[in-house]
Order: structure tokens, then sequence, then C-alpha cells
């Protein structure tokens, strides 16, 4: 198979901790692999290894066939990265900030300030190209930044919890752009913590839980894990709440249904018992399911 990106027993420690204990990964080229996991889970630590900002204690990484640790300035030219907050230079104006990445990359100011037109009207700034961005919003200074890993045409890019922070129509915009990304055959690796992000862009999804691969496959296959459907619950009075959960025999006001019949015999018995339901409604499993079911914990 062709992977654009791949890790062998990755491990990095810090002290007595192991950020990452034996990781293994694999992003196909011209598809979006989702690294989902709890805070301190190890996601960034793979990323800044694989981006050849740190060496790992054990394990190989290769981008595009090139090792990050002994090729780290071929793997440099092939690959471009976002992290967790924009760090575009709030006192330049977009147009400058592009044009200054292109400028360390070896463009001249001709070409340079080409790429920063080209970049600025892909994202939607070119209106705002002019201004600082200091006065941008959140999603501006976001789309910036993403702009300014693109300047070189990378083939891979890692993008480290990119809509942190966002609202729903920023995020929402960003993950138009990474579509359009790999429809140009760029491989993604991206991390996040929002489940309904990798179940709508990642074509495989890796699921890291403190520092070890707790599962991974499409987003189809890690839900399969989380069993069959679930019916989930609201009692109409919150009192109520406590007896429905012991009657579900669960912590919470959702099971997993394995049969199919089993859902209106329960929604039975809550009546019997005198419990109205604001609503109820039987699904399939979502990422958060497997987030639980896989973790113990919630996303």
């Amino acid at each position: 198979m062709d992977y654009a990106i791949e890790a062998e027993g990755l491990v990095k420690r810090y002290g007595d901790k192991a950020a990452l204990d034996g990781v293994d990964l694999g992003a196909r080229a011209g598809t979006v692999l989702g690294v989902l996991g709890p805070n301190g889970a190890g996601k960034t630590t793979a990323v800044r290894i694989l981006a050849t900002l740190q060496r790992p204690d054990a394990g190989r990484a290769r981008v595009h066939g090139h090792d990050v640790a002994e090729r780290p300035a071929e793997v440099r030219k092939l690959i471009g990265l976002t992290g967790q907050y924009a760090s575009v230079d709030e006192k330049l104006t977009g147009v400058q900030n592009l044009m200054m990445m292109g400028r360390l990359l070896g463009m001249n100011r001709s070409s340079a300030r080409a790429r920063a037109t080209e970049l600025l009207e892909r994202f939607g700034l070119t209106e705002a190209g002019g201004r600082a961005a200091s006065g941008y919003s959140g999603g501006m200074r976001r789309r910036l930044d993403l702009a300014v890993s693109l300047v070189s045409r990378p083939s891979v890019l890692f993008l480290d919890e990119p809509t942190t922070g966002l609202d729903p129509h920023a995020r929402s915009e960003l993950w138009e752009v990474v579509r359009e990304l790999v429809a140009d055959e760029v491989t993604v690796l991206l991390t996040t913590q929002y489940l309904e992000e990798a179940d709508q862009l990642a074509d495989d999804i890796l699921l890291i839980d403190s520092g070890r691969v707790a599962a991974s496959g499409t987003p189809d296959q890690l839900k399969a894990m989380a069993g069959g459907h679930r019916l989930d619950i609201r009692p109409l009075r919150a009192e109520d709440e406590e007896k429905a959960m012991a009657i579900l025999g669960s912590g919470e006001l959702s099971i997993p249904i394995h049969d199919l019949a089993m859902a209106p015999a329960v929604l039975r018995k809550l009546d019997e018992a005198g419990i109205v339901l604001a609503e109820h409604a039987l699904r399939l499993p979502s990422l958060d399911d497997v987030f639980l079911t896989l973790t113990g914990a919630r996303a």
C-alpha cells in the first residue's frame, strides 16, 4: 500500500512519562488520517516527531519514504504544519505574512507576491489581505495560518487540532478547505478532539490513549467496535432520571441495543414505572460511543 506517512514503534519519553509508547500509524497518499485522543494522549508529540521537530527515543517514521530522523531536510521540503494556535505575525498584513514565508522558502519577491495573491483568493481573504492580522477574526486568522503552511505547496499537511476555539461556521469553512486539499491529492494528518470533525473528514482513524494505539480503522469500523444500535432517552421530569438509569442498568441515559426487539421492551418498562419521556431515539453508535467504550471517558 502506498503510504505517504508511516511510523513503526514510535517511543518518546519525558522523564518517567511515556508520551508515546510504541505507536504504529500509516496515512495513505491523498487521504485524511484522523488521530483522536484525550488531552495528554500523545497526539501532538506524534505530530512533532513526524514534522521533524523532535526525535523519537525509539522507532522509525517516514514521509514519502524519507526517514524523519535521518533525512529531516528532505522531509521538510514535502510538508506543511499548522499547530493548535495560529502562528501568524499579527503586526503584519495577510499579504506580508504570506510573502515573508515565501521569501524564507527562497522565492524571489515577484513569485512570493504571486503565491500570496493566489492563497488569499483561495481562502477568501483577498479583501482582508492588506489589513494587519491583529484585526482578523479567529476564523480568518486560522485560514491565514493554514494558507501560510501551504506556501511551499506541500504534498503532506499536518493539522494539529486546527479548529480549536472556532465557532461552528468557521469550523465548517476550514473543513471545506481540507476537502479541497485532499481533492488536490494532498495527504492530511489531522489531530482533533472533535469527534464530529474526524467523522466528517477522516478516511481512517487512529485512537490514541496514554501514548498507545487503542484502536484504528475506518470511521464505520470503529463504530462497529461500540456494538450495535443505542437507545437514548430523556425523561420529561429531571427527578425521574435516576430511576430511569436504574431501569436501564446504566450510569447514563443511553444503552447499547444488540437486539432491536429490546428497545420497545425497555420503553414499556419505563412507561410501567410512570416515567414520561420528553424524547427517545434509537440510533447507530457514534465515534463518541467508540471513545467511551475504548477509553472509559468521553472526548
